[in-house]
């Protein structure tokens, strides 16, 4: 028995089906989008991202996908952490950022 598979693509604009779609990215307040367009449809994005483009300032292109964040509300306080680092023998300063090892070594006993 054979299997035949198609791959249908199509504009998530119209829902208009086209071997033409291609995805585009963009971002607005922080947040990214993919979305696929035929040429006619990321013509019409592109001119009506235009003139904020022109006036806008470049900041550089996004990563990918990058590190793991901690959620704010589970993550401990960098004073906890300077208390936790002291107790242990570890030298840490009283401001500041706290090192990356010292937050390791207390991930790790935690």
């Amino acid at each position: 028995m054979a299997q035949k598979i198609v791959t249908v693509y199509s504009d998530d604009l119209t829902g208009t089906e086209s071997s033409e779609v291609s995805t585009h990215w963009f971002s607005l307040n922080g947040i990214n989008y993919e979305i696929d367009l035929t040429p006619e449809n990321y013509d019409k994005l592109d001119a009506a991202l235009r003139p904020f483009i022109e006036k806008g300032r470049k900041m550089g292109r996004t990563k990918g996908t990058g590190r793991v964040r901690r959620d704010a509300a589970d993550a401990p306080s960098a004073e906890e952490v300077r208390a936790w680092a002291r107790e242990n023998g570890l030298e840490v300063n009283d401001r500041g950022r706290v090192p990356k090892e010292i937050r390791d070594a207390f991930d790790a006993a935690h």
